[in-house]
């Protein structure tokens, strides 16, 4: 097992479950995008200790049809429309518990993000459009106090964690662009990494629970969301690599709230696929790695419906 590429490539797995800066279920969302929260070997804690830094770029344009109505904050839209981007900035530390079956973790993530909201508001018998911008500034901020890897074998490693996401972020109940989601959330993730063809092909499935505390602002509780990721990657020994990755989404409850009574629930679900390529690059002492996707939701009920596009630069020492 190559621990130095396993090390830099795990930090990865600490901007699982990067999360859009606007909207919960409660605005068709959540805490997470459709296919973006598998990363390259995200089932591998390695035994080689040290800190991993990582810079994430996540854009995504989605919409939900003017005939649905969707839950924002303190109004309720007759079709939405939202672009926004996020930058995430992470750093992890795996701790010196030496060889052995078990290794552990911890890390953070301080995000940054913008986002642009278009959305139809009922006005009486009227329908008319509002907008709204929140420009860059902090997001809600991210950490897994313990990350903990178990290795089957050289080329079998499972990952156990818990994520919480704050609510740190600023947030207005009245506006449709917030840079909060105005809850905690709580995310035990299990991850898997298998190594085949002398650990050139990697398959690995990034699985969890979204639980969501209630946003007080606006008496509305999200239902818990169930994700799995998983992604197929080929490497070449010139540094490439190229594969595939597929993502589903299912709410398992219904959400809570007088607005959310009104619309059965809004329970929702998603899929998408798309390609991924990235490249490593090694030197004495480190590597940093480069990797990007690109995907396409589908099967989409009662949620944002866009095109994911994720762009991420990590950094071993």
């Amino acid at each position: 097992m190559n621990t130095r590429n396993l090390s830099a490539s795990c930090i990865v797995l600490a901007t699982l479950g990067l999360a859009p800066p606007a909207l919960a279920t409660e605005g068709a969302l959540g805490r997470t995008i459709t296919g973006t929260t598998v990363q390259s070997f995200a089932g591998v804690v390695p035994p080689t200790p040290g800190f991993n830094a990582a810079i994430g770029f996540v854009h995504y344009s989605g919409e939900i049809g003017g005939s649905r109505e969707t839950p924002v904050n303190n109004l309720l839209t007759l079709g939405l429309d939202a672009d926004f981007d996020m930058v995430s900035v992470t750093g992890l530390y795996v701790w010196d518990t030496g060889e052995g079956r078990w290794n552990f973790a911890s890390m953070a993530t301080l995000p940054f993000a913008t986002v642009d909201v278009t959305a139809n508001v009922a006005l009486g018998p009227r329908t008319g459009q509002v907008k709204d911008k929140a420009d860059w500034d902090v997001f809600d901020p991210f950490f897994a106090p313990i990350i903990a890897g178990y290795h089957f074998d050289q080329t079998h490693h499972m990952t156990l964690a818990l994520y919480i996401y704050s609510d740190w972020g600023s947030y207005d109940p009245d506006r449709l662009a917030n840079l909060s989601l105005n809850n905690w959330t709580y995310s035990p993730t299990v991850g898997y990494t298998q190594l085949m063809q002398k650990g050139t092909l990697e398959f690995t499935a990034v699985g969890a629970v979204d639980f969501y505390t209630r946003n007080d602002a606006t008496d509305y509780k999200n239902g818990a969301v169930f994700r799995l990721d998983a992604q197929l990657v080929k490497r070449f020994a010139n540094g490439w690599g190229v594969g595939g990755i597929g993502g589903w989404i299912e709410q398992l409850e219904d959400d809570e709230g007088p607005t959310a009574d009104r619309l059965d629930g809004f329970k929702g679900h998603a899929l998408a696929l798309g390609p991924t390529v990235n490249y490593t690059k090694k030197w004495e002492g480190g590597q940093v790695e480069f990797a990007a996707r690109w995907l396409s939701e589908f099967n989409v009920k009662r949620r944002l419906k866009g095109d994911p596009l994720m762009v991420t630069a990590t950094i071993a020492f």
